[in-house]
Formats: structure tokens, C-alpha cells, sequence
């Protein structure tokens, strides 16, 4: 056990308390208003056991807290909560007495010290990563090494993430090692391993700590689209895009871009046609990775074995086999190559029922070989009632996995089945398995995301995403024994709502699929697909549609109709984040409030993002199989919690908000430059973050203001926002002329299949600035493009890769002020003061003064309020002095506005202060505990 912090005495402990604490800026219920910021993250290891298995300790992912408990025979007991970063989602226990958890939203990692039998910790570093940081593991010499996946890109990383450069790795696998983090402000790594594949999420190790495999999260199934400009003339294939070309009226559909899939050999369509002249990149799926973790640096694997392809669409966790091994993916395997909602009547197919199939795929030496987990269903028959026999005996959605310590037994936590399945691993690799509900367990709280096994006592710990819970599990049994549920900050709405996105046996018949099948933790999965329904009917569009100059008539459609058809072609995923004051939903905006079109934003008429949402009710039967809609009620519940989900900050902005000279220079075109037909790009793509402000906190326009656009081609999209282009990044080379960009070359091995606009066939962002290749000072002469025209374009790429969001980019941001290191955390916090003045963030402090749990609130003028009521106001530089000379620890975070009084001072926000609750002897996290 490390030694404590030093110890001051009585008085001067007082004198510090009295120098820190503060009378309240809000008191009572006051604080009840402060809104809470749902960001949905998804969790990868929730839960960790100590080594000598005394202490469990878990992920808070809502409450931004690391909750620990005791261990007995009897039972767990909860001692402790730590505060962490935003969005906990991983951790991993180094020693007995320290735990690392990975802050999701908040780029970092917090390094916990426990207190002696887990009453108590206090984070003594804190690491800045990359981007949205998803996972730890500990390998390598002596299990040193710390290993954290994170995203290639992000403020704290020391690189050039090359986001417009092709053949650049989006992933990468932080090293540091845990015995030397370094003296610079966010730690020095001892390498980070850059991985050619798309965002990374799980990290698995084998049983010596010699061998770390590292895996893709949106890993991609080598799919990708061509533009419908190439279609007519594209590649082998004749006949343009597979029919039908109406629907069952006969109404002629509009012209559309097609699905291809790699079939090892061709890029072929659903017709199996050639389209391989056309493409013009290769995909090659770089699924998991194998790194040597004993290397000096820890580096790749190279030869047989160290890569491997063909693992999944969507891949979640991993897991070794201690005995034979063998490492088991979790995963989805989604079949957007096919085509089609709806009963499928007029075109003879639809994806209804069977869009996506939950795997396990094992890897051995060589081999990758899938195990379909439903392999009872059967997808020729649909739209049972639920539950039914059949759709209880499916696994949704596998997240964590755990395996047995003589290697015989897997356990599969299924999120979207609220069950953890049972596997024996020679059946599981064999595929000899029978799916049975005698084979699964049922967990009260619902949305397993995680478990530990704990053999000496027989027992499972299960984290519970839906309540926030810990479920025990007997495991001789097979029986939940015990349930607990950790405090949770989440208004109703959300827990209410969360099911309703995630819950695979309420949504299909067939029990394995739900809107989060996609909707990937309530984002997108990176892929586009082709859900037109022949069967459907032609329908009018409501939305006012952005008119263009005056010299191009007074008809901003060109006498083309608006109607929204059935048969839409492929469409990329969008994400369910962000969707307040945004109106009419779907790249179409056919999923809008309704034909009072003339009402103005926010939220009115056909601007009515509620009334949108539950616009999908009827996907609940075209697309996942559900034997009838859900009712008015549950549609209500749904749509509260996805107009609650939002955008996390930028991670291309600069910190303090500012805007490089490039991308300053591509806001200017973007909002005062007009381009080829429609006024500046901020015409149609408003960004006004201050603009119409709705109800709550979360306001304005970020690229859309709601209504259609005028488009050349031949549907009427409406016009998107553009907070996440960022994410795109990573498909490269088009087969078609973009304006007077040329068709590109061959460009070799890519990450992605999918890029930009609604179908995702433009590989890039400077592609999709084509309006500007006509304007008629840039490009006098129409081709080529000046170069004056081409740094414009290049400008605007820079600045929609760095858009505005909801959120300031400083928010998450974090900092562990000690004795030590004063002097590089000093900048870091004055920056956050900064930002806090700017009205960007609330600044929170979490940590000891001397013995001293404290809690902090920034109040502006250079104070903080504290979670004591009755002491007086404090400074800046009296934290910081007092945190310094008592051998105290400070974390500093920028949390979202609002949020301040819950996570600082008030964590229940009942109006009694944390430490006031502390000094009675009460739990704020345990409402059953006060007087």
C-alpha cells in the first residue's frame, strides 16, 4: 500500500478547509434546474476486480465517478466514490491501490490511488490522450505497460493527425509505462502505435503479457458506393443501378448511386456485376491488430498472424482463451450490401428482420472464423409477436466477454438482450453450439455492457448500462443472486428512454436487432445503406426548400419535383446526436412535424423535431420485423431520451476556441463567399450557435437550420449539419469529375468505403466544395481551378473539419495539479480559468488538501465556491497554494455549462452540500443514508 498523503495538523487543516471553502452561489432546490448533459458513450471494460480480488471497482459512466466496493462472501458493499473524468468507460486495476480509468469525453486518464480497504481514493494524475478514448490494458515486462486505444486526432495529441492526407492510420494505441509517466503536462508515452484501420475500441492481452491485440471499433465490411455520376458509365457493368426503377405505382424513381461489396476479387453489386474499373481505391479490412508488448518500443507484429481481416462490421470487445489461446471477438456483421425495407413484395427481397447478425468470430495462429450466435432463426419467416420461443433464445448485440480460468467456459454480456450468455469455447469454436434460454441469464437491470468473474467465490459481476446497476451472478447456479444499483444523476426521461434504443427483444421478432444495430450507441456505424421501400408510396415534401439567386428563376426546383419517393438509393447512417432544433429528420428531412410548413424554426410545424422523431415508428415493422409499431406512449419515451443526446466537443479546434490562419480563412468563404448558384455555403448551411434558442441549454444551428436545399441532383435533400465531419475522414479517390476536379487516380489501400454527402460516395470534403470550382473570381476560365481557387477549397475543408458544435472544445478537458508539477499544470489551468470566463465551460476541482476530500465550483472573478455552505470564498492562487503545501492533489475539469453545481459541489443536488454531507456522516450517492 503506497503511503498516504502527508498529514498537516488539526489547525492548519481548519486554516486550509476555511482559505477553501465558500458560502454558495446557489442553495436549496435551486440547483434542481442545472441541466444534465447526455452524451451516451459506450462502455468497453466497466468493471475491474483488485488482484488480490478484496476490491471491485466500477465505471460510473453518468456520474463521472469511479465507485468502488468491497468484496465478501456475502455480498458486495459499496465504500467509496472517486471522481474521474467526463464519461468513464474503462478500467483497469494496476496494483491493489491503484486503478486507471479511461475518461471517454474527457481525452484522458485518470491514475486513482485507493485508500487503504477501499474507503476512500483520490486521482493523482491525470494522462491526455487522443481523441475519445476507449480502453486500457496492462502488458509487457512485468505488466508495466499501460496500453489506451484512443482515435488519431485530438488536442492533447503531439502530431499532425493528417486528416486530408490518404493512406493515413485512424487509429491509434497509446503506450505508456506505468513506473515513469513523465514530467510533461499530460504524461510522455513510450510510443504511440498507429494502426491502419478506423477508430480503435477493445484491447485484449494474452495470458504471459507478452501479446496485446488491439481491435477497430467501425471496422467496415469492404463495402463502399459509387456516385450516380459514375454509374451510367462505370466499370464493367451495364444496365446502370440493379432495378426496380419504380415502384409498385410505376412512379419512376430518381437517379441513384449504388452499394458494392469486395468479393475478393471484384467490386460487384447485388446482381453480381463487375463495377471493379470504377473503384478507385482498395479496401483492404484491417480488422485487429497484434502488438509485442515486450518490445522496447512496444511496436506491431509482423508475418502470420499479426493482422487480421474479416473479423466484423462492428467490432465491440475481445477476450483470450488463458488455455488454448484462441482470442473471441464480439461483434455485428451488417449486411448493407442488400438492399430494401418493407414486406418486399414488388422487388422479391427486403432486409426486414435480418439487417444485421451478433457474433463471435475466434482468431487463431492464422484463422478467422465467425460463429453467427442466432443461427436458429429463421429469416424466412417474420413479424412474430414478442417475446416468442425463437426471439427468446437470440443474443442481441455482445459487448464484454470474460472467460473461465481453465479455458473451458465463455460468458457474453448481450446489451441488446439484457442476458449473458453461456458458451462452452470448444463448441463455441467448432460452431456446434444450440442456441437455448438454458444457456442464458437473465439480468434484472438491463443492457449488460461488462463483467469480471470472481472464481474464488463463485460469482459474476455484471454492469447493467440500463439502471446504472451491478448485477451478482452464482455462478454454480446460473441464477442472479443479488442486484445494486449505483447512484445515477440521469433525469428519468433518459432511463425511461434508454431501452427503447438498445432493446432488441421489445424492437424485432426475431430478438437481435434494435435501432442501436445501426445507431451505434446512439451514433452512426459508418456505412451507407439502401433502405428504400418499392411497396411504399410516393409522398409530398413540406419542408420549405432554400431558395437560390435570382438569376436562376423564380423556381428553385428547375421544375424538378420534391416529392419524396420510395425508392431513395443508399443513404449513409446519421447519427442520433444533436437532432434538437435541427428539424425535419432523415438526409430527406421525410421524417418531419407535419405540412405547417410556414411556421418558423425552432420547433413548430414541420420544424417539429418530437413530431419527427416519431415519424420512425413505422422502421419498428419495415425494417427490424416487429409484429406491430410501438404504442403512442413508448414512441413519447423514445423520442425524450434521443432529442436529449448531443455532440461532443470538436477535437480538430484549437482549445481556447481560436481558428488556424487556414481555417479562419475557410470560415470567411464559407459564410461571406457566394459560390455557384446558392449564396455563401452559410446560406443553407447556417451556422448561428446563438440562433432561435429552443428550450434547455443546448441551442442554435450548427449547418442546418432545417430546410431542404435546392441540389442538382435529383432528390432534394435537406440541408445537414456539419458537427461531424471530422469522423468521415479516411475514404479517398472518386471515380467521377467533381466540378473541374479531375477523376482522381488510383490511390491503393483506404480505410474507409464511405465519405461524404447523403450517400456517402464523395471521398472528401474538398470534393463535396464543388460550388466553388465555378466561382467566377477563383476560376475565371472554368478549368482548371486557380490557385487562389484551390486554397479556397482547401481552406473550407479545414474549417468544416474543425465546425462548431454545441460544446466548446475545451469542455472534458482536464489537469492534476500536485507539489511536483506545479509548473507544467499551471499554463494548463490558467487556460481553463479562461475558458470558464469566456462562459465555454464550468470549472469543477476535485481532490484532497491535505487529508481533505474537496470539491470546488468556479464562480467567475477568480473564486471558487466549494461543497462546504458556510465557509467563506477562496482565490485561484489560494488553491493552488494550499493544494501544493499540504501535499494535496488537485483535478481540474471543464464541464459542460450547467453542469458545475452537480459535479462539483452538489452531487445530488438536494440542496446539502457534498462535504456538508460528509462532515453529518451521510452519502450523497445514497439517498437512504440521510437523516
Amino acid at each position: 500500500m503506497k503511503a498516504p498523503c502527508p498529514a498537516v495538523r488539526a489547525g492548519s487543516v481548519r486554516s486550509i478547509l476555511a482559505l477553501l471553502l465558500t458560502v454558495g452561489v446557489l442553495t436549496g432546490r435551486e440547483a434542481l434546474a442545472a441541466p444534465f448533459t447526455l452524451f451516451e458513450s459506450g462502455q468497453v471494460r466497466p468493471l475491474a476486480l483488485s488482484p488480490d480480488g478484496k476490491l471491485l471497482f466500477a465505471v460510473n459512466t453518468p456520474d463521472n465517478r469511479l465507485e468502488i466496493f468491497r468484496v465478501a462472501n456475502n455480498g458486495l458493499t459499496h465504500r467509496a466514490s472517486v471522481p474521474v473524468g467526463l464519461e468513464p468507460v474503462a478500467v483497469a486495476a494496476r496494483t491493489n491501490d491503484e486503478v486507471w480509468v479511461v475518461n471517454h469525453l474527457s481525452d484522458s486518464v485518470s491514475v486513482v490511488r485507493v485508500d487503504s480497504d477501499g474507503q476512500g481514493g483520490v486521482v493523482t494524475r491525470t494522462l491526455l490522450v487522443g481523441d475519445e478514448p476507449r480502453d486500457v490494458v496492462f502488458a509487457g515486462p512485468g505488466r508495466r505497460r499501460a496500453f489506451i486505444t484512443a482515435a488519431h486526432r485530438g488536442q492533447n495529441a503531439p502530431f499532425d493527425p493528417k486528416l486530408t492526407t490518404p493512406g493515413v492510420g485512424r487509429a491509434d494505441v497509446w503506450v505508456f509505462d506505468s513506473d515513469q509517466l513523465g514530467s510533461t503536462l499530460g504524461g510522455t508515452p513510450l510510443t504511440i502505435v498507429s494502426l491502419f484501420a478506423d477508430t480503435p475500441r477493445a484491447l485484449a492481452v494474452t495470458p504471459d503479457g507478452s501479446r496485446v491485440y488491439a481491435a477497430a471499433f467501425h471496422s467496415g465490411n469492404r463495402t463502399t458506393v459509387l456516385n450516380e455520376q459514375a454509374v451510367p458509365n462505370g466499370g464493367e457493368a451495364v444496365g446502370g443501378v440493379p432495378g426496380p426503377n419504380t415502384n409498385f405505382a410505376g412512379v419512376i424513381a430518381p437517379e441513384v448511386s449504388i452499394l458494392l461489396k469486395h468479393n475478393g476479387q471484384d467490386w460487384v453489386d447485388v446482381l453480381n456485376r463487375s463495377w471493379t474499373s470504377s473503384v478507385r481505391f482498395s479496401l483492404p479490412d484491417k480488422d485487429v491488430f497484434t502488438l509485442d508488448a515486450n518490445a522496447n518500443p512496444p511496436r506491431p507484429h509482423t508475418g502470420p498472424g499479426s493482422v487480421y481481416a474479416g473479423v466484423g462490421t462492428i467490432l465491440f470487445n475481445m477476450a483470450v482463451n488463458p488455455v488454448n489461446g484462441k482470442v473471441y471477438v464480439s461483434n455485428t456483421e451488417a449486411r448493407n450490401d442488400l438492399r430494401f425495407e418493407g414486406p418486399g413484395t414488388f422487388a422479391g427481397s427486403s432486409l426486414r428482420g435480418h439487417l444485421h447478425e451478433s457474433r463471435i468470430t475466434v482468431l487463431g495462429a492464422s484463422s478467422v472464423t465467425p460463429r453467427h450466435l442466432n443461427k436458429h432463426i429463421d429469416y424466412d419467416a417474420c413479424c412474430a409477436p414478442t417475446p416468442n420461443p425463437e426471439s427468446e433464445k437470440s443474443l442481441a448485440q455482445p459487448l464484454g466477454m470474460t472467460v473461465s480460468a481453465d479455458g473451458s467456459t465463455l460468458f457474453v454480456a448481450a446489451f441488446g438482450s439484457s442476458k449473458l450468455g453461456v458458451y462452452s469455447t470448444a463448441a463455441l469454436e467448432n460452431g456446434t453450439f444450440v442456441p437455448s434460454t438454458a444457456n442464458q441469464i437473465l439480468l434484472s437491470g438491463g443492457g449488460p455492457t461488462g463483467m469480471v468473474l470472481d472464481e474464488a467465490r463463485r460469482r459474476i459481476y455484471v454492469l447493467t448500462r440500463f439502471d446504472n446497476g451491478i448485477s451478482v451472478i452464482n455462478t454454480t447456479t446460473r441464477q442472479e443472486i443479488a442486484h445494486l444499483s449505483m447512484y445515477n444523476p440521469e433525469p428519468a426521461s433518459v432511463v425511461e428512454g434508454r431501452p427503447f434504443l438498445y432493446d432488441a427483444r421489445l424492437s424485432s421478432s426475431h430478438g437481435d436487432s434494435s435501432c442501436g444495430s445501426c445507431h451505434i450507441f446512439g451514433d452512426l456505424d459508418s456505412l451507407s445503406w439502401d433502405l428504400g421501400n418499392p411497396d411504399g408510396t410516393v409522398k409530398a415534401n413540406p419542408s420549405p426548400i432554400v431558395p437560390v439567386l435570382p438569376e436562376f428563376g423564380d423556381d428553385p426546383t428547375f421544375g424538378q419535383s420534391t416529392a419524396f419517393h420510395p425508392l431513395k438509393g443508399p443513404m449513409s447512417t446519421q447519427s442520433l446526436r444533436g437532432m434538437a432544433n435541427h428539424g425535419p429528420l432523415h438526409w430527406r428531412g421525410d421524417r418531419n412535424g407535419g405540412f405547417d410548413a410556414a411556421t418558423a424554426q425552432p420547433n413548430a410545424g414541420t420544424y417539429d423535431e418530437a413530431a419527427a422523431f416519431k415519424q420512425f415508428n413505422p422502421a419498428f415493422v419495415d425494417l427490424l420485423g416487429r409484429d406491430t409499431p410501438l404504442t403512442a406512449a413508448q414512441m413519447q419515451k423514445f423520442a425524450q431520451f434521443a432529442l436529449q443526446v448531443v455532440y461532443p466537443p470538436n477535437p480538430i479546434r484549437n482549445l481556447d476556441n481560436s481558428l488556424t490562419p487556414a481555417q479562419a480563412a475557410g470560415r470567411a468563404f464559407f459564410l461571406d463567399t457566394t459560390s455557384s448558384f446558392q449564396g455563401s455555403c452559410g446560406a443553407c448551411h447556417v451556422l448561428d450557435p446563438e440562433a432561435n434558442p429552443s428550450e434547455g441549454v443546448f441551442k442554435g444551428f450548427f449547418g442546418s437550420a432545417g430546410d431542404s436545399g435546392f441540389d442538382v441532383a435529383p432528390q432534394f435533400p435537406k440541408v445537414p449539419h456539419l458537427r461531424n465531419a471530422y469522423q468521415k475522414v479516411g475514404m479517398f479517390g472518386a471515380p467521377f469529375a467533381s466540378g473541374t476536379s479531375p477523376i482522381d487516380p488510383f490511390l491503393g489501400d483506404q480505410i474507409r468505403g464511405f465519405g461524404f454527402q447523403s450517400d456517402g460516395s464523395v471521398p472528401t470534403m474538398f470534393h463535396f466544395n464543388s460550388g466553388f470550382d465555378f466561382h467566377p473570381l477563383l476560376n475565371p476560365v472554368g478549368v482548371p481551378l486557380t490557385p487562389e481557387g484551390r486554397k479556397a477549397k482547401l481552406d473550407m475543408e479545414q474549417f468544416m473539419l474543425a465546425f462548431d458544435t454545441n460544446l466548446a472544445p475545451i469542455v472534458g478537458q482536464q489537469v492534476t495539479l500536485t507539489a511536483a508539477r506545479a509548473a507544467v499544470a499551471g499554463p494548463r489551468i490558467d487556460l481553463l480559468l479562461a475558458r470558464a470566463n469566456a462562459g465555454e465551460c464550468d470549472l469543477v476541482a476535485k481532490g484532497r488538501v491535505g487529508s481533505h476530500d474537496v470539491g470546488l465550483l468556479y464562480v467567475g472573478g477568480g473564486k471558487f465556491t466549494s461543497d462546504r455552505q458556510a465557509l467563506p470564498a477562496v482565490t485561484d492562487a489560494t488553491v493552488r497554494t494550499a493544494t501544493t503545501t499540504s501535499g494535496g492533489v488537485m483535478t481540474y475539469t471543464c464541464v459542460p455549462p450547467g453542469s458545475g453545481v452537480r459535479i462539483g459541489i452538489d452531487r445530488d443536488l438536494d440542496g446539502v452540500r457534498d462535504g456538508d454531507e460528509r462532515e453529518a456522516g451521510t452519502n450523497p450517492a445514497d439517498p437512504t443514508s440521510h437523516p
